[in-house]
């Protein structure tokens, strides 16, 4: 079910729409709550730095719609490059005794990024209100705009040689929304044309520019740093995010999970 992306007329916010996340101390959780409902995103600080805190901190703030938690994911980085704004969301399906397990979820509704070694020089953190960012090209950049909500992809063909990936194509729009009429907006690097799509040209035109787009609203974000133990939790529909790049050793714990608003 797919709807039309409306203008909201003039924003208080800049172009670009950064948002820098509330901290919200461990035991708030009502203000954790309205925070990530009001923002998009939310840090919360006091928790223990372990892989069990992310688990808890989702029950905390998705409360009883929580429905699907994925495998945790560690990633450490040493001098790493920046990683560019993006959603989480990736379609992996893996056999386990013979039966199917899915591991990653195209459409995870939420993510939580645990800091558990910060960067020691560099590396800070920042995020974008995705919708804000599609709601200003439908005046701005009417082309693109309309190619993001009008135009089927395959979400992750660029890494069709990933095992665990599906051999069928994940195909779907950049902005769609979900049965109950929530938005998502998609932000990936795997997207490319459908195999033998006759307007593959004109997509691929269309992908690099939104690609740019994206690259050229992150010099003006705001900066956030996540100190150990710190959870960045995000709704994955609305806000993408990213990090600069950073010398030495930085780890983090991710896990994504799915709501009954995915539905």
């Amino acid at each position: 079910m797919h709807a039309p992306v409306h203008s909201q007329g003039p924003r208080e916010r800049p172009a670009g729409a950064g948002v820098t996340p509330r901290r919200v101390p461990l035991g708030r959780v009502d203000e954790a709550r309205a925070s990530l409902s009001r923002d998009g995103a939310v840090i919360l600080t006091g928790h223990e730095n372990t892989s069990d805190a992310l688990v808890v901190a989702a029950a905390q703030v998705i409360g009883d719609r929580l429905r699907e938690l994925y495998p945790h994911r560690v990633r450490t980085s040493r001098d790493g490059g920046p990683v560019h704004l993006h959603a989480d969301g990736f379609d992996l399906v893996v056999d386990i005794g013979g039966v199917p397990r899915r591991r990653r979820h195209p459409d995870e509704d939420h993510v939580l990024v645990q800091c558990v070694r910060p960067a020691p020089h560099a590396g800070d953190s920042f995020a974008l209100d995705a919708y804000a960012f599609v709601d200003d090209l439908a005046s701005g950049d009417p082309e693109l705009s309309a190619f993001l909500t009008g135009s089927d992809v395959d979400l992750y063909g660029a890494w069709a040689g990933l095992r665990g990936l599906p051999a069928t194509p994940r195909v779907g729009r950049h902005v769609e929304f979900t049965r109950t009429g929530r938005r998502i907006v998609r932000r990936t690097d795997g997207a490319v044309p459908i195999h033998r799509d006759p307007d593959s040209e004109r997509i691929r035109a269309h992908l690099a520019r939104f690609r740019d787009a994206v690259h050229a609203a992150e010099a003006s974000l705001p900066r956030f740093r996540l100190d150990a133990g710190d959870i960045l939790v995000l709704d994955n529909y609305r806000c993408w995010h990213g990090r600069d790049g950073h010398t030495g050793e930085r780890t983090v714990r991710i896990l994504t999970a799915r709501s009954s608003d995915a539905d």
